[in-house]
């Protein structure tokens, strides 16, 4: 398991996680999101860059995801 980002927004109202990245991600790759209170895995189906639709995105790359949980800023993202 390897820490691939932080979450640092959550947009409850349309469940999507704004993570910033200090590694690669991918559609199709498996990430775990952990934080204090919630801790939850999920695959990832589509992510977007500057509301842009992208299928790879780099570390230093701002994603918008979307996630199927309530999370919080701060949550430590992980690729499984």
């Amino acid at each position: 398991m390897e820490e691939i980002g932080t979450v640092t927004h959550y947009y409850g109202k349309i469940g999507v996680a704004i993570i910033e990245l200090s590694g690669g991600l991918k559609v199709g790759d498996r990430i775990k999101i952990q934080s204090k209170s919630a801790e939850f895995e999920q695959g990832v189906d589509s992510m977007e860059v500057d509301h842009t639709s992208v299928t790879e995105a780099k570390k230093g790359d701002v994603i918008g995801l979307k996630v199927p949980q309530k999370t919080s800023e701060g949550a430590k993202v992980y690729r499984l």
